[in-house]
């Protein structure tokens, strides 16, 4: 392997109910993952203090929300949003198929990164193959 490349790929769930997540790079800057959200499967509102998110539909449809009750953004597949560090947001599945969403989010060093949690968070249980639940 050529020195300093991560080659990655990955393997779907065979099914998911709530939420997954395959991890498939990482480094000091950036870590990008897929994430599998299952009909009516949600995160909660939250922020992050020092790392951008970029968020591209795959398959399905999301809705996106920050603050307010009503959402900010239905995106369906090929469609994405950015989420400046410090915005609260949070989304969830909007169809009948499960959600593939990919995430990638860059950090800096400027900042300490941490999530801070708006309301109370959602731990799904292990949803089988090669997924495991997500956690900050």
């Amino acid at each position: 392997m050529a020195k300093g490349f991560q080659f990655f790929g990955f393997e779907a769930p065979d099914s998911v109910e709530s939420k997954a997540s395959v991890k498939l790079a990482k480094t000091d800057f950036i870590r990008a993952d897929i994430q599998w959200v299952g009909p009516g499967g949600a995160n909660n509102l939250h922020t992050h203090t020092g790392n951008d998110g970029f968020w591209l539909v795959l398959s399905g449809r999301a809705r996106f929300y920050g603050e307010a009750a009503e959402p900010a953004a239905e995106l369906g597949p090929m469609q994405g949003a950015l989420v400046p560090h410090g915005t609260a947001y949070w989304f969830e599945s909007a169809g009948d198929e499960p959600l593939e969403i990919l995430h990638v989010a860059a950090r800096t060093l400027a900042k300490v990164d941490k999530r801070v949690d708006l309301e109370a968070r959602r731990r799904p249980a292990h949803e089988g193959g090669t997924a495991t639940s997500i956690t900050p």
